[in-house]
């Protein structure tokens, strides 16, 4: 018995099959190569490597196991390699489409992060021939979101991810795989179960044994946490503007970088959205955060007709004195029914930050404008 599963973390994938001590091998599928576009599918593969059937009733096993198929000739042992890179690098300059595909693929799934960007480009040039192809216009997304997983990430990277995304489920709106990567980041109202709420008890559960839990490249949380509802829950106490008369000085310098992600990327009158908004200390600059002072404060104008379901979010402040982490809020808005987009929501978050290079400590506000755009039918 062999599983395949469609995830974009293989690592939260081990986790799962670590805490539920699972012995058979399970594979990953994140490109979704199979072109599967809905799970479970169960198929009866006999040792000759022959489908001999797909989605079998439960009282078909039995015979599966007895029957006696015509077995194909065996010229040789098939072994997983890793494939030849600069072969199919060379194929792919002639610039067809599947040369560019399998290219981008063999990047995708073999190099490392550093490299992804190969991927990327191989994509997007089979999207200049092909711009209607879904697939491709899915893999692209995938593997954005794998170097925004990484140690070689682009500040647009996850936005770009849920564009492209967007663009599959939007050729082919019957692709249940392509509609759950968007889910899994997207607002309550479009959820279907929550995603990972099963990763807390299965770390607590696995160290309950003596065991050490896999360790995650990008830990879960938010919207991946988040369980479904059927109506809009706006905040009964939304707060009064803490900056009102636009006081506090503006970060001119770009002490703190910010980006926002709206999930899905675009919507219908009507219909509701995750943003994410990730907060980072600008490198070159040597920023830091000072975690002395008051929590990071992130709060939305909402425009006539659009709810928010929080209009004031915070971020505590971590007990050592300075640190320089990604801060992360997120929240959900609800357009309304006359929505003719885009639209773009005020909001500003303000931080207490100081540059290393001269040890100013500063107090300082940020404009976060948030654009949705709207879905033409």
């Amino acid at each position: 018995m062999v599983g395949i599963i469609p995830e974009q973390h293989p690592d939260r994938t081990q986790l799962f099959m670590q805490w539920k001590q699972m012995e058979w091998p399970v594979m990953v599928d994140s490109l979704n190569l199979l072109g599967v576009s809905a799970v479970p599918i169960t198929m009866f593969i006999d040792e000759s490597g022959v489908i001999r059937a797909i989605r079998p009733r439960l009282e078909d096993v039995e015979a599966f196991v007895e029957q006696k198929g015509e077995a194909p000739a065996a010229t040789e042992t098939l072994e997983i390699a890793r494939p030849d890179l600069t072969r199919l690098g060379k194929a792919a300059h002639q610039g067809t489409p599947e040369a560019l595909r399998s290219y981008g693929d063999a990047v995708a799934l073999w190099e490392e992060s550093s490299k992804l960007t190969q991927a990327i480009e191989a994509y997007q040039q089979v999207l200049e021939k092909e711009s209607d192809h879904g697939p491709t216009h899915f893999r692209l997304g995938v593997v954005y979101r794998k170097r925004y997983d990484s140690n070689t990430r682009q500040a647009a990277d996850f936005k770009q991810a849920v564009t492209h995304w967007a663009q599959a489920l939007d050729i082919d709106p019957n692709q249940y795989i392509w509609r759950r990567r968007i889910q899994q980041y997207g607002p309550r109202l479009d959820k279907p179960y929550s995603f990972y709420d099963w990763v807390t008890t299965a770390r607590s559960d696995i160290e309950a044994r003596g065991e050490t839990p896999v360790s995650l490249v990008a830990e879960p949380g938010g919207a991946e946490f988040a369980s479904p509802t059927k109506h809009f829950e706006q905040s009964k106490s939304l707060r009064e503007e803490p900056d009102a008369q636009g006081r506090i000085l503006r970060d001119a310098s770009g002490l703190i970088s910010v980006e926002t992600t709206v999930v899905p990327a675009v919507i219908q009158p009507g219909a509701s959205a995750r943003v994410h908004v990730v907060f980072r200390p600008n490198p070159k600059m040597k920023a830091h955060w000072n975690n002395e002072v008051d929590d990071l404060v992130f709060f939305i104008q909402s425009p006539e007709g659009w709810k928010v379901d929080h209009n004031y979010l915070t971020v505590s402040n971590p007990l050592q004195a300075v640190s320089q982490e990604a801060r992360k809020v997120e929240f959900e808005l609800k357009s309304p029914t006359d929505f003719t987009g885009p639209v773009t929501l005020p909001a500003y978050v303000l931080y207490y930050v100081c540059e290393d290079i001269n040890g100013v400590c500063l107090y300082r506000r940020q404009d976060v404008p948030i654009t949705v755009e709207m879905k033409v039918k």
